[in-house]
């Protein structure tokens, strides 16, 4: 049986408010997808025509839904996350994730290499990692897959990131 978790914080200033409602629809079809993966294994398919130097850049992570373990056991404390896209050279990539937890941030950096389909990564320096940019417009939001294995156990994680965010009062603890 899966244990999927959500995450979900809304975007809600006023550059935003435009995009704000297709990100809700989104995680409707972000929940229906993962569904999907975890039961079939299904080919994730990549954003057609993926340009990474227009995906580069500081991105909010608004939505996460997942199976694994280690998300499943921090999500009550986790607040909103950031993520660094930098490009590195091969068309390579570093994905740097700050998140804040009640008594301290956390940052994880991952190397990205190419798999030379525009917008899929892999990594395995720690445990198999897949990454790809399942659908994007650049400017506003992007969904985004990872799957990871290690040591046998797999999870899959669907993330919503949106270039847009404001703090507002109705999200502070």
């Amino acid at each position: 049986m899966w244990k999927l978790a959500w995450s979900f914080k809304s975007p809600a200033d006023s550059q935003c408010e435009r995009s704000a409602v297709r990100m809700k629809a989104m995680l409707l079809n972000i929940g229906l997808a993962l569904l999907c993966v975890l039961k079939t294994q299904a080919e994730v398919p990549v954003q057609p025509d993926f340009d990474l130097k227009k995906f580069t850049g500081t991105w909010h992570i608004v939505v996460a839904a997942s199976n694994c373990p280690v998300f499943l056991s921090m999500k009550e404390i986790m607040k909103t996350s950031v993520a660094i896209i930098t490009a590195m050279p091969g068309d390579d990539l570093t994905l740097t994730v700050g998140f804040p937890l009640s008594d301290a941030c956390q940052k994880l950096e991952m190397h990205l290499k190419s798999t030379g389909q525009p917008g899929h990564y892999t990594n395995s320096e720690m445990a198999k990692r897949d990454m790809r940019v399942v659908e994007t417009d650049y400017n506003h939001y992007a969904i985004v897959y990872m799957f990871k294995d290690q040591g046998g156990e797999t999870s899959v994680t669907l993330q919503l990131f949106s270039k847009c965010w404001e703090n507002g009062p109705h999200l502070r603890k």
